[in-house]
């Protein structure tokens, strides 16, 4: 660990730009393996087997979702009603005011 301490940070991002890419290769190289084993196990009981690998993972897409409240006293500041409730509709809710006073 000592000797991590005696690098600078530039050759230490390099250090880990360097195992990252040796982790993604032996990752690689395992995975090659493990196909391999699958296909041969399946031609050993005469069955084929194509393997499809997933490039990426899909993301959900969210539909936007217009905002239904907006802070009287700053009109840049939108709550969609969704998720938590930003500090400003907390402190107006807490202050005695109704969110309905807050619609857009």
């Amino acid at each position: 660990m000592s000797e991590l301490n005696n690098l600078s940070v530039e050759e230490l991002e390099a250090m880990i730009e360097n195992a990252e890419s040796a982790i993604k290769d032996k990752q690689a190289g395992k995975r090659k393996e493990v196909f391999a084993q699958i296909k041969a196990l399946a031609a050993s009981v005469g069955v084929t087997v194509e393997i499809h690998e997933a490039n990426k993972k899909q993301k959900r897409k969210g539909a936007k979702v217009a905002a239904k409240y907006r802070n009287p006293d700053n009109p840049e500041m939108t709550w969609t009603g969704r998720g938590m409730t930003p500090k400003w509709v907390r402190a107006l809710t807490e202050s005695g005011r109704d969110k309905s006073e807050f619609l857009i």
